[in-house]
C-alpha cells in the first residue's frame, strides 16, 4: 500500500499542492489511528485498513515534506535524506507504545494520544506550508505561510521554465542536456527547445531507467533479507530462542538509528555546494556530480550488506544489522534526492510516486523467492542471497552512467570553450 499508492499520492501532489495533499494525509492517518484505538478482539478486522491508512497518510506527509529541502540552498540534500531518514525511523514511536503498554498504558490511550496530536499537523500545514509547492531554486522575495503582508504567489512550471530558458540563453548548454530522453516523440534526440521536460521525457531517459533498476534491485535484496531473517536467525543459532530473540532485539533496535545515518548521504550530495563553479557549469550539473559518489556507495554498501547476509556466522549478522540501516537509510534518502536532482520540480512528484511503484512490483519476485527457500531448497537461502548478491551489481550502472553523463559535459565545454579561444585568436589576426 505504501509504495503502490505513492504514484497517485505525487499525482495528487503535483496537480493540488500541499494543502490538499496534507489534508488528505492527516484525514487518513488520523483515521487510521482512531480506527486501531477502538479496535478490539470483536472488531480485529478493523486493523487492517488501519494500519494501511496510517502508512498511505505516512507516506503522503513524506511526500509534502521532502520539498522543505528546496528552503535550505546548499543543504538542501541533506535536509532531504533527513527527512526519509526520520520516516525510515518511525517505527520507534510504536516502539514507545509497546513500552508504554507493557508498563500499564492502554493501547487505546496512546492511539487516542496519536490521533489529538494531528492538531500539529493541521496547524504546520495551515501556518507553516505553502498553498502549492516551494520551488527550486527559490525566486526572489518567496514568502508562505503566516505572513501579514501581501505575498506574491509563485508557480513552480513558471518558475522551472524561466530557469531553463535563462540557462539556454546564457549559453550554459541545451536545457534538456541532464535528462536526455531514450527517444523522443518524433522518434530523435530532443534538441535544444528551452522548455522544461515533459513527463513522458523523464519516464523515457535512460537516467529514470537506470535509477528505477538501482531502487529496485537494493530494494528487493532488503525485503528479501527481512522476509528470511527469523527462519535465519533460528538456523544460525540451532534453534536456541534466547539466543534467536537477542539477535531480533538488536536487529528492531538498529532500525531506530536510520534518521541518524541518513543525513550523512545528504552532507556527501551537498559537499560541493557553495564551492565556485567551473566555467559554463550549472547547478544542475553539479548536483549530478555530485550525487554520482553517493549513489555509487550506496551500491557498494548494498553489496556489502548482501554478502554479510549470505555468510553463515552467526556474530558476523551484528555488522549485518548495522550495514542494513545504513545502506536503507541511503537508500530511499538519495532515492527522493536524486529524483529531485535529475528531474524538473514540476514532475517530482509524480516521478517519485512512480519509481516507487514500479520498484514495487519488482519487489513482488520476494514470494517466488521465499516459496523456492521453503519448498526446494529445504529454508537454507544461501543460493537465493547468492543471486541477490550477484543482481546487486546492476546498481552500479546507475552512478557509473551518471560520472560519464557528467564527464562528457564537461569534455564539451572544454571543447567549446577551445574552440571560442581559437576562433578569439584568429579574429584578432
Amino acid at each position: 500500500m505504501n509504495n503502490f499508492l505513492t504514484l497517485p499520492n505525487g499525482f495528487i501532489f503535483d496537480r493540488f499542492g500541499t494543502m490538499a495533499t496534507r489534508l488528505l494525509g492527516i484525514c487518513l492517518y488520523t483515521t487510521g489511528t482512531l480506527m486501531v484505538a477502538f479496535s478490539s478482539s470483536a472488531l480485529s478486522m478493523l486493523l487492517l485498513p488501519a494500519l494501511s491508512f496510517i502508512a498511505v497518510g505516512g507516506i503522503l506527509f513524506l511526500i509534502t515534506n521532502i520539498q522543505v529541502g528546496n528552503l535550505f540552498g546548499s543543504h538542501r540534500s541533506t535536509i532531504i535524506t533527513l527527512y526519509n531518514g526520520a520516516f525510515d525511523s518511525s517505527s520507534a514511536v510504536f516502539l514507545i507504545i509497546k513500552v508504554m503498554y507493557e508498563g500499564g498504558v492502554s493501547l487505546r490511550s496512546s492511539f487516542l494520544i496519536l490521533s489529538v496530536c494531528s492538531v500539529i499537523h493541521l496547524l504546520r500545514t495551515f501556518f507553516l506550508m505553502p498553498n502549492t509547492h516551494i520551488p527550486y531554486p527559490l525566486p526572489e522575495g518567496f514568502t508562505y505561510g503566516v505572513n501579514p503582508g501581501m505575498s506574491n504567489s509563485y508557480n513552480v512550471e513558471e518558475i522551472e521554465k524561466t530557469r531553463e530558458t535563462g540557462m539556454t540563453s546564457e549559453g550554459e548548454g541545451p536545457a534538456e542536456t541532464d535528462d536526455m530522453p531514450l527517444q523522443s516523440d518524433d522518434g530523435q534526440q530532443s534538441e535544444n527547445s528551452g522548455k522544461v521536460a515533459s513527463f513522458r521525457s523523464c519516464v523515457q531517459s535512460w537516467f529514470f531507467l537506470w535509477h528505477l533498476v538501482w531502487l529496485s534491485v537494493m530494494q528487493l535484496r532488503h525485503y528479501l533479507f527481512i522476509g528470511t531473517l527469523n527462519p535465519m536467525l533460528n538456523r544460525l543459532a540451532d534453534n536456541d530462542s534466547a539466543l534467536v530473540s537477542q539477535y531480533t532485539n538488536a536487529f528492531a533496535f538498529t532500525q531506530l538509528f536510520g534518521v541518524l545515518c541518513a543525513p550523512w548521504n545528504g552532507l556527501i550530495m551537498d559537499r560541493h555546494k557553495g564551492k565556485p563553479l567551473a566555467p559554463g557549469e550549472t547547478d544542475k550539473e553539479a548536483d549530478l556530480r555530485s550525487s554520482s559518489l553517493s549513489l555509487f556507495l550506496t551500491s557498494l554498501q548494498c553489496l556489502l550488506f548482501s554478502i554479510c547476509a549470505s555468510s553463515p556466522l552467526l556474530p558476523l549478522q551484528y555488522l549485518t544489522f548495522i550495514l542494513q540501516v545504513l545502506n536503507r537509510s541511503f537508500l530511499y534518502g538519495g532515492n527522493a534526492a536524486f529524483v529531485s536532482i535529475a528531474f524538473p520540480g514540476v514532475h517530482f512528484g509524480k516521478l517519485y510516486g512512480l519509481v516507487m511503484s514500479l520498484s514495487a512490483v519488482v519487489s513482488l519476485l520476494q514470494y517466488p523467492c521465499f516459496a523456492l527457500v521453503k519448498g526446494a531448497l529445504g529454508g537454507d537461502p544461501f543460493y537465493v542471497n547468492i543471486a541477490l548478491t550477484l543482481l546487486t551489481l546492476l546498481a552500479f550502472i546507475h552512478p557509473i552512467n551518471i560520472f560519464y553523463h557528467c564527464r562528457k559535459l564537461t569534455n564539451q565545454r572544454e571543447d567549446m570553450a577551445g574552440g571560442a579561444a581559437i576562433t578569439l585568436a584568429e579574429a584578432k589576426m
